[in-house]
């Protein structure tokens, strides 16, 4: 009897599991990790805001033009930002640099420094400043922001969360460009008045070394990602020079060849904007007169001029994207790096032409920021190291 009540009880059991629903389904281990949503797909936007030639609106007004870089570069929305002078008017932008310690875009302006949100796309903080404000530069952890006066004779230190100042750095130079080193230790200070580049220590917050004398006063101003080579734009040269920044001894003069000097509308320097692709193979040059960019072979020493691409108007600046497929001058020509062809051009909302000195790559997971570029075209080969830099 038992035998038969056991093979009973076997016979109905492989029934039931053979009419129970498909969809039943057990899950074990925490219900958090148990989710089927999938993760937010990182998304690629550029950020350019205006007026970022000198206080033209015309170029797309005044906030901060998102572009979507994934599709085309087209336009994705408008951000109103603050920035305005006493009598209600925009200011020039000055700078942009991002922070996602903090979760904030900073624009300088010809006053002041304002602090916006990156998720809320809310006004933080906006505060003006001794001297004013030029173009700005973060610490790699996002914590500190070295901000030049406007061509006067110092620095400020400040820290990124409050803008409180932490110190001040007198060089008597003409403060105007501003590079944090990627590894945090250094800061490169280049001023309209001088023709050194000062280097100062970040721990200290102290000039320890001069690079230089370069033939004339610096303009824009770029690194290797070793921090071994300086790549400077000087005033009255269609081309650039180079300095080492261990010995602090200038290297190299290169010239452009083929193209005359000219007559340039902003900046009163022939080449304003030099940048490094990010596999530091190439050093591409603004010619302003010309309306043109000129690449150069960077493998070799001093680089060897190679060809030029014409843009649409005076280019006064240039980077690069991250993945350096992309080469953005201020002109908003998006030029594709491999094929040197110009693939779109920046338009806002209503098809206006957009252009701007002051642009840069920030990478969203949902709405959270999770990475910034760079905007001085910096090169990021970073193998070499250097024991000592006194």
């Amino acid at each position: 009897m038992n035998v038969i009540k056991t093979g009973l009880l076997l016979i109905c059991g492989a029934l039931l599991l053979l009419t129970t629903p498909a969809w039943v389904v057990v899950k074990q281990g925490n219900p958090s990790t148990l989710s089927d949503k999938p993760a937010p797909r990182v998304k690629r936007y550029l950020y350019v805001v205006t007026p970022g030639v000198r206080n033209y609106l015309g170029y797309g007004g005044h906030g901060i033009q998102v572009f979507d870089i994934d599709n085309n570069h087209r336009f994705v929305k408008f951000i109103p930002t603050g920035g305005l002078r006493k009598d209600g008017t925009p200011s020039n932008v000055k700078g942009v640099d991002i922070s996602l310690a903090t979760n904030c875009i900073y624009i300088s302006t010809l006053e002041a420094l304002q602090c916006i949100d990156l998720t809320t796309e809310k006004l933080v903080w906006e505060k003006q400043y001794e001297g004013g404000v030029d173009r700005i530069s973060i610490s790699p952890d996002g914590k500190i922001i070295y901000m030049p006066s406007l061509e006067k004779e110092f620095w400020t230190v400040v820290d990124a969360k409050t803008g409180d100042i932490i110190s001040k750095i007198v060089t008597n130079s003409g403060a105007h460009n501003t590079i944090y080193g990627p590894d945090g230790n250094f800061v490169y200070l280049a001023g309209l008045k001088s023709t050194y580049l000062n280097v100062a220590d970040t721990k200290t917050h102290t000039v320890t070394k001069q690079v230089g004398p370069f033939s004339a006063d610096i303009r824009p101003f770029t690194i290797n990602g070793s921090q071994t080579l300086v790549y400077v734009n000087v005033n009255g040269l269609l081309g650039f020079e180079v300095g080492d920044l261990v010995t602090g001894k200038k290297l190299h003069r290169v010239q452009v060849q083929g193209f005359n000097i000219g007559e340039v509308k902003r900046h009163s320097c022939p080449s304003h904007g030099i940048a490094l692709t990010p596999d530091e193979r190439e050093l591409w040059l603004c010619d302003g007169a010309n309306n043109r960019v000129h690449v150069f072979d960077n493998t070799v020493m001093p680089p060897v001029q190679r060809t030029t691409i014409q843009v649409r108007d005076m280019p006064g600046w240039i980077t690069f994207s991250a993945d350096g497929k992309y080469a953005y001058p201020s002109t908003g020509d998006i030029i594709d790096v491999k094929t040197r062809k110009i693939i779109t051009t920046l338009e806002d909302q209503h098809y206006n032409s957009v252009q701007s000195e002051k642009m840069v790559e920030i990478h969203f997971s949902g709405k959270k920021p999770v990475f910034a570029g760079d905007q001085f075209g910096i090169g990021q080969v970073k193998q070499k190291q250097v024991a000592s830099r006194n």
